[in-house]
């Protein structure tokens, strides 16, 4: 994995909050590589850290101390506003409940996210097509969300996601509201689409039963990610 390959890195990252008179550690020490086209899945259990660690990939939250490059861009010295611009154009963030606006279509749904980004209206048309035909929902364009299943809304959640070509996707258990059918083929199109796009994918799941699809897997335990000689914070596919 070259430096000019990864598209996230996140280099000695320690997070904290206040806890009465002291504080809680949330990540310790956290270093995480995501090359573009790869797909890594990170495990554990609750309270592990998970979420705190795709929220300051995210940028959504500030580190005490360490380095979040993001395609290219140490965001420790941005503003929030410049942090804001490029979680619109850099990053995508899959959230774990959809959280569609009932009111749009699933078109819609996609076009709001590059009206945000500044694009021409033929584009963001044009954009917004393209990603429900990838994600198997040309057909349902029109449709408002209580029209559509729960794995129909999770694949709108990701073409949204997707909608201004991010190069980070961040995505948080996908799978937790599906059944298994329907979790599997939602895990296939972050596969898919990751290969495709080009994006530096990270997963966190609860569900290990695809984890020898991703290209890495990392665990986490206490805010820590245990290391292996050369490659800190990544494990093999399947581990």
């Amino acid at each position: 994995m070259t430096a000019q390959s990864q598209s996230l890195s996140l280099t000695g990252v320690t997070l904290t909050y206040p806890d009465g008179d002291s504080r809680l550690t949330a990540l310790d020490d956290i270093t995480l590589e995501a090359a573009a086209g790869s797909l890594t899945a990170v495990v554990g259990p609750s309270g592990s850290g998970k979420s705190s660690l795709l929220a300051v990939a995210a940028t959504l939250v500030s580190p005490d101390r360490g380095r979040v490059v993001v395609d290219g861009t140490d965001t420790g010295p941005l503003s929030r506003a410049e942090k804001a611009e490029l979680r619109r154009t850099r990053i995508g963030i899959v959230f774990q409940q959809p959280n569609l606006l009932p009111s749009l279509t699933s078109a819609e749904q996609l076009q709001v996210m590059a009206h945000l980004a500044g694009r021409p209206p033929r584009q963001v048309r044009d954009r917004a097509r393209e990603l429900l035909e990838a994600v198997g929902l040309a057909d349902k364009a029109d449709r408002r969300p209580h029209q559509l299943s729960g794995g129909q809304r999770q694949r709108v959640n990701i073409a949204r996601a997707l909608m201004n070509e991010p190069a980070v996707l961040l995505v948080d258990e996908p799978t937790s509201a599906l059944d298994h059918e329907r979790g599997a083929a939602v895990l296939d199109l972050l596969v898919t689409l990751t290969r495709e796009r080009g994006t530096a994918t990270v997963l966190v799941t609860h569900d290990r039963a695809h984890l020898e699809r991703m290209d890495s897997t990392v665990t986490m335990a206490d805010g820590r990610i245990p290391g292996i000689p050369g490659i800190p914070g990544v494990a093999a596919a399947g581990a």
